[in-house]
């Protein structure tokens, strides 16, 4: 069985960095293909490949399997340890990585994914301080009903990944989660996640609205990347 999995830039792309972690994490081999946002709309660029004209996007011999969410759901059929063994906790992460596949938009629009930067953010708004609250709750729930270290139990599953670009976000734009802070540091240190990190260091690469974005959130005080 031979995949090979799209995705682009691993400084900004949050969507892609949920499979590919996944499958790092749990040893599944695939081919690692770039195609990197070019411009603020890539849709007819990315049709070439993705139905929908976005990534992620997995190929599996002449099959094509598009979004992160149903990357992640036809993996399962496939391979063991997406979801947790423990049916309290499988539960518990199947009804999470919906929960973010769908929710948390304050969080994804003010606090845009860029691995290489740190920002000193201006004051939350009220939908801000809400999806901090919630995610802060979840992680907190996970934790303590599971026995960690990961969010659903002692195993990495796809609630870790769904929830890895969070990781990220929650560091560069130095958002308060309270205890939950040890899972961001655990999975921040976890090869997988190191890995992307350093290729998104690596990248020299700019594309104008996606600096803008993360410009507009507030200060920059840091920019570790390359060039």
């Amino acid at each position: 069985m031979t995949y090979t999995l799209i995705t682009a830039n691993r400084n900004y792309s949050s969507w892609s960095l949920r499979p590919w972690v996944l499958m790092q994490a749990l040893g599944i081999r695939f081919t690692d293909r770039l195609e990197p946002f070019t411009q603020s709309v890539n849709y007819e660029a990315f049709r070439a490949f993705s139905p929908t004209g976005q990534v992620p996007c997995l190929i599996d011999g002449e099959r094509t399997v598009w979004d992160s969410l149903g990357i992640v759901l036809y993996l399962a059929e496939r391979h063991d340890g997406i979801w947790p063994q423990d049916e309290a906790a499988r539960a518990f992460a199947m009804c999470a990585v919906a929960e973010m596949h769908g929710g948390f938009s304050a969080l994804r629009n003010q606090c845009p994914m860029n691995v290489g930067v740190r920002v000193k953010m201006a004051p939350h708004d009220a939908a801000l301080r809400k999806d901090v609250a919630r995610i802060t709750e979840l992680f907190t729930q996970g934790l303590e009903s599971f026995g960690g270290p990961w969010l659903a139990g002692p195993d990495f599953t796809a609630m870790d990944a769904f929830y890895a670009p969070v990781a990220f976000r929650i560091r560069t734009h130095g958002l308060d989660v309270g205890a939950a802070q040890v899972w961001v540091d655990h999975i921040l240190a976890h090869p997988a996640m190191q890995q992307w990190e350093q290729a998104a260091l690596a990248e020299t690469w700019r594309e104008e609205s996606h600096e803008a974005e993360v410009g507009a959130t507030g200060e920059i005080v840091a920019d570790f990347r390359a060039g």
